[in-house]
């Protein structure tokens, strides 16, 4: 990789009226053989490609959803060219970028931000002004406007003379992605003046010096951010050092990382050192990938580093087990979760899960024409799978996508050769962000904790302030055709869901101040104790819950089966002065919904707002949701609550229009200041009321061997699994370990079995297991089994587990 400027620069002289007669742009760093008629009309085409990925291709714009969308495109983009009042520190009244002095002014962050909200409001006129069917297209008074307003903003506040202030981001990538943009809709119609000027400033805002290095705000999806800066830049005025530079600086984002940003090899991806992003900057990276790939793709500056592979694979290793049916599960979007209804998004369209789902799957589509066959034959077969199936949210209706976007996703759901794939089923435990998502043909679930190495929750810029509970254990799921149709974590929910109530949470009820802990990450528990170990069906998870900003302790364990969950809770102890509850469950019922709640077979009130409580329940179910056994009964809490509440109060930019949602929670109360409480429950997802009382009623499925803040393990003998979390070493049933581990065990019917050992806290120099259960054979054993002994009883010797990341070491047996 280079960080050398050009060595020559482009001649305004050069620059034709329009793209197809190809500006002649210097050839800096052509091949000898090119000659300069043969550079321009590269630059040319990547333009004209360009311009085909952000306008779209082979869609009828009088044909829905394209004729109502290209509609509502034009009349925003009249509004925006009517409301234009360009004056000193601003273009539109509610969008002041001010003069702030950068040492002094609170509010240079906000006033940045209104440079790249300036810029995007142009790029949409100039997206009506070249669409066809917006009303606007081609229009002279509208030409004017995006010129006049270019204009302005570059003489005000984007040029090669001005500092930069307030959030970096802004100035980086948010404004120049977005002018350069505009650069391309609008090429023929700038002139070599202004084309000067905008190159000028993105030199002067984004040297080549950022990518130097890869370290600080140059990662991860940044980085490609940056290079798509750099790439049209270059293609801009055929400066092709910047195309090459862009080109090489993509390179650092291939490789696997071992700590701070990046792609892991057990399929994590972080953000901000600390923050778990499949969700979020994660989008923004396959998103960047996706049409960096295809712009450059069979030119002169094709990405062709071989570990491009890494990222390839991450389609189906990082960001599939994260996609549901359509959505993405918000315990990878960060603060994103918070946005929902933006204030000022005059289209009123919550970005929620389904809206980060959609997104990234088009993505995927987008990278697909740039990867093998089998694998774009995969990810169409996986995307028409995911969309098709997406019950909440309809991909079609074109609330969620782009024109570009829409136009291959429409394009991918008319081919009748592509058949939509079955949702991928089986665990994936994430060590290295404490992540876990769970797939059985029953259900989906995920979990979501907490360490030293990952913060408890994500804040910054005014966003996700009241996040604070949602690393401590908070376990999403959704059943199998469920009625809400994959909206349970997408219809108003974030604002209204009571934030110390997440479900399968244990927590303090101390209040707690808005963005508590600090921001990007900063609230971390002081544990390392936090992980996983998976056959890959079946799974045993645990958690050391520290409270934040509290006393609170926990030991919390799940155990993932193919109907159900079987959550533990021991240990549980806390001096805040305040109550301590762990929650089994809070759905979300909408707006007006009831659902029918069971408990033991009686069914309790509808009434909103309700409560009880029940001194020994067995079991409960909710109607259209799932079912919950409490092995040997619970003390249990059951509420029906309607809450109110708004985006903006869980994110500074959120519209303050109230949203009310209706709820049913349950949960154990452990009192005030409880000293070594517990619980365990059943979770059943889409279970009926029978099959859950059946549960109950089955004394035999679940033997729960240790529920203490040493050991916590079961066994359900039906299904030849035993999971044990070893929060200090000693014997659970029939194993035996001298070290805190956790294992899961499962036996076949074909006679083998599977034993997987995991070491979470990552500082296990030696162990020994043994399962006093006669075995014939050792099949297969990975290379930290230093020793393998079977007979009347397996002894498994580890040697350094610390090394492993906290990954899952499998040994396979053959059963005596």
């Amino acid at each position: 990789m280079t960080s050398q400027e050009p060595s020559s620069s482009w001649s305004r002289r050069g620059f034709l009226a329009s793209t197809a007669a190809a500006g002649a742009a210097l050839a800096v760093g052509l091949p000898r053989a090119a000659t300069a008629t043969e550079a321009d009309d590269e630059f040319a085409a990547l333009r004209a490609k360009w311009r085909a990925l952000y306008l779209g291709e082979g869609f009828s714009p009088t044909a829905e959803p394209f004729k109502s969308k290209l509609a509502t495109l034009g009349t925003q983009a009249k509004a925006w060219r009517d409301a234009m009042a360009p004056a000193d520190g601003s273009l539109w009244p509610d969008a002041v970028f001010g003069d702030p002095d950068p040492d002094t002014d609170t509010e240079s962050y906000g006033y940045s931000e209104k440079i790249q909200t300036s810029y995007e409001r142009v790029r949409a006129m100039a997206e009506a002004f070249c669409q066809p069917g917006t009303g606007l297209t081609g229009d002279a008074a509208l030409k004017t406007a995006i010129l006049t307003a270019v204009d302005h903003l570059s003489a005000q506040v984007y040029n090669k003379s001005r500092a930069q202030y307030g959030n970096w981001y802004n100035f980086q990538i948010g404004a120049p992605q977005r002018l350069l943009d505009i650069a391309v809709l609008m090429y023929e119609h700038l002139g070599a003046d202004r084309l000067t000027t905008t190159v000028e400033a993105i030199d002067h805002f984004v040297p080549d010096s950022l990518v130097a290095k890869y370290t600080g705000t140059s990662t991860g999806a940044n980085r490609i951010d940056l290079c798509r800066v750099l790439a049209l830049r270059g293609i801009l005025d055929g400066t092709a050092a910047k195309v090459a530079l862009a080109r090489d600086a993509v390179s650092p984002v291939f490789p696997y990382v071992t700590s701070g940003d990046g792609l892991y090899a057990d399929g994590s991806l972080i953000q901000h050192t600390y923050v778990p992003y499949t969700g979020s900057y994660g989008a923004v990276l396959i998103d960047g990938l996706s049409k960096l790939f295809a712009l450059l793709g069979g030119s002169t500056w094709a990405i062709t580093d071989s570990k491009r592979q890494i990222f390839l694979d991450s389609v189906e290793d990082a960001y599939a087990p994260f996609l549901h049916d359509g959505l993405m599960i918000d315990n990878v979007s960060g603060r994103a979760i918070s946005r929902g209804l933006v204030a000022t998004d005059p289209l009123k369209i919550q970005q929620d899960d389904h809206a980060r789902g959609h997104a990234i799957i088009a993505s995927v589509l987008l990278l697909g024409q740039g990867a093998s066959a089998g694998e774009n034959a995969r990810w169409q077969a996986l995307a028409k799978g995911w969309y098709t199936r997406d019950r909440y949210s309809d991909v079609t209706a074109g609330r969620t996508l782009g024109v570009a976007a829409l136009s291959r996703v429409t394009s991918l759901l008319d081919d009748s050769g592509v058949k939509p794939a079955a949702e991928p089923t089986g665990h994936h435990v994430f060590p290295a962000m404490a992540r876990a998502t769970h797939r059985t043909k029953r259900f989906t679930a995920s979990v979501s904790m907490s360490s030293k190495a990952i913060t408890f929750y994500e804040n910054g810029n005014g966003e996700n302030v009241r996040g604070w509970h949602t690393g401590s254990g908070m376990l999403s799921w959704w059943a199998e055709g469920d009625s809400a149709g994959g909206g349970q974590y997408s219809d108003g929910y974030w604002p209204t869901a009571d934030p110390y109530r997440l479900p399968g949470t244990t927590v303090s009820r101390k209040p707690l101040a808005d963005a508590e802990g600090g921001a990007w990450g900063a609230a971390r528990p002081d544990t390392t104790w936090v992980g996983g170990a998976t056959d890959g069906t079946y799974a045993a998870l645990a958690q050391d819950v520290r409270g934040l900003s509290s006393t609170l302790r926990a030991k919390k364990s799940w155990f993932f089966l193919d109907d159900a969950v079987v959550c533990l809770g021991a240990g549980i102890t806390s001096t805040d002065g305040a109550g301590v509850e762990s929650v089994f469950d809070s759905r979300n019922l909408g707006a007006s919904g009831t659902a029918r709640l069971t408990v033991d077979g009686r069914p309790q009130p509808t009434r909103h707002p309700w409560n009880a409580g029940f001194r020994t329940a067995r079991w409960a179910h909710v109607a259209g949701h799932g079912g919950y056994v409490f092995p040997g009964g619970t003390s249990l809490t059951a509420l029906r609550e309607e809450r109110t509440g708004t985006w903006k109060s869980i994110n500074g930019g959120g519209s303050a229009d109230p949203v009310t949602r209706r709820y049913v929670t349950l949960l154990a109360d452990h009192g005030t200041d409880p000293a070594d409480a517990s619980y365990a429950c059943i979770l059943m997802p889409g279970a009926s009321d029978l099959r859950t009382a059946a549960r109950a009623l089955d004394r035999k499925w679940l033997d729960v061997d240790a529920n203490s803040g040493a050991q916590q393990g079961v066994r359900v003998p039906s299904l030849g699994f035993t999971g044990v979390t070893f929060w200090e070493p000693g014997t659970v049933g029939r194993v035996t370990v001298d070290a805190p581990l956790i294992v899961q065990i499962r036996e076949k019917r074909d006679g083998t079995a599977t034993v997987s050992v995991s070491d979470p806290n990552r500082a296990v120099k030696a162990a020994t297991l043994t399962w006093r259960r006669p075995v014939r054979a050792v099949t297969s054993k990975p290379g930290p089994v230093t020793g393998a002994e079977p007979g009347r009883e397996l002894r498994l010797t580890f040697g350094d587990l610390s090394t492993t990341g906290g990954v899952t070491q499998k040994v396979t047996v053959r059963l005596g």
